[in-house]
C-alpha cells in the first residue's frame, strides 16, 4: 500500500429503497463520504446489494444514481482502484462498470494480501450453514438460462417489476433487530470454520444488515459492514489494522 493511503469497505446502500426521495437523500449521504475519504484512498471495495435492483440489459441499464456514479468515475480517473461486489440484489452486473469505471467485478470472494495481512472478502449471502431455499434460488438466478429469460422482459416491465418488489426489501425495517449471540451469527460460524484449514487476518462481510466486529480465534476478526439506510457504517484499513467506523452518525 502506498504511505498514507487506505483501503475502504463499505456495503449495502441498496440505491433505490425503500422510496426516490431517501435513495436520494442516502446518495448525496454517501457521495459526501466519498468525498471525505478521496484525498487518501487507495483501494474501494464496495461489496454488494450497492443497488437494491440491477439489471444490465445489453444496450440499457436502471436510470438514475448519476451523482454516484459521476462520483466514482472521479475517483477512479484519478487512479483509485474499484472492486465492485455481486449482491443478493444486483447479482446481474456484467461488464458496464467495467466499461465505464474500470471496475472490478466480484462474483463470489476476493482473498487479498496488503501490508502483511490478509483478508477474505465476500458479500456474505449463501455462506454458513442452512438456508438451502436460498442457496438453489440464487443458483438459478445467476444462471445464464434465467438471466436470458429475464433480458427478454421489455425495460419497463423488468424494471418496474423489481422496483415493486423493492419497496418490500427488509432493509425498511431493519433497524434494531439486534443483538444477536455469537453462535446465531452464521457468517461468524462460516469464518470459525475457515480458520481451521486457512488463516485470514480479517473476514470482511455485508448483507446482515448489522455492524458487527468479533474477535475470532488465532488473532483473527469476523467484520460485518452493516448498512447505509440506518447505520452508515464503513471500514478502513491504515496498513496495520481494520477499524469499523460510522459516518455522520446520530447522537
Amino acid at each position: 500500500m502506498p504511505a498514507g493511503k487506505n483501503l475502504y469497505f463499505a456495503s449495502d446502500f441498496h440505491f433505490g429503497a425503500v422510496s426516490y426521495a431517501s435513495s436520494r437523500e442516502r446518495e448525496d449521504r454517501i457521495i459526501r463520504w466519498l468525498d471525505m475519504i478521496k484525498d487518501d484512498v487507495a483501494e474501494l471495495f464496495l461489496m454488494g446489494d450497492v443497488f437494491d435492483f440491477w439489471f444490465e440489459y445489453k444496450t440499457v441499464v436502471p436510470k438514475g444514481y448519476i451523482r454516484f456514479l459521476g462520483k466514482l468515475a472521479q475517483l477512479t480517473d484519478s487512479g483509485v482502484k474499484l472492486y465492485l461486489f455481486k449482491g443478493n440484489h444486483d447479482m446481474w452486473m456484467f461488464d458496464y462498470f467495467t466499461q465505464e469505471l474500470g471496475a472490478t467485478i466480484i462474483t463470489n470472494e476476493l482473498e487479498k494480501e496488503r501490508n502483511g495481512k490478509t483478508f477474505y472478502l465476500h458479500h456474505g449471502d449463501g455462506l454458513g450453514p442452512g438456508d438451502n431455499f436460498y442457496k438453489f434460488l440464487k443458483k438459478f438466478f445467476r444462471s445464464g438460462a434465467c438471466q436470458w429469460l429475464f433480458a427478454r422482459l421489455h425495460p419497463n416491465l423488468g424494471v418496474g417489476i423489481a422496483n415493486a418488489w423493492s419497496r418490500r426489501s427488509r432493509i425498511a425495517g431493519s433497524k434494531n433487530v439486534h443483538k444477536i449471540q455469537h453462535q446465531q451469527e452464521w457468517l461468524e460460524t462460516f469464518s470459525r470454520d475457515m480458520l481451521k484449514t486457512r488463516h485470514f487476518d480479517y473476514f470482511v462481510f455485508g448483507h446482515r444488515h448489522l455492524p458487527l466486529d468479533i474477535a475470532l480465534p488465532d488473532n483473527s476478526r469476523y467484520v460485518n459492514l452493516g448498512e447505509w439506510v440506518n447505520y452508515n457504517t464503513y471500514a478502513v484499513f491504515d496498513g496495520t489494522e481494520l477499524h469499523l467506523k460510522y459516518f455522520e452518525r446520530e447522537a
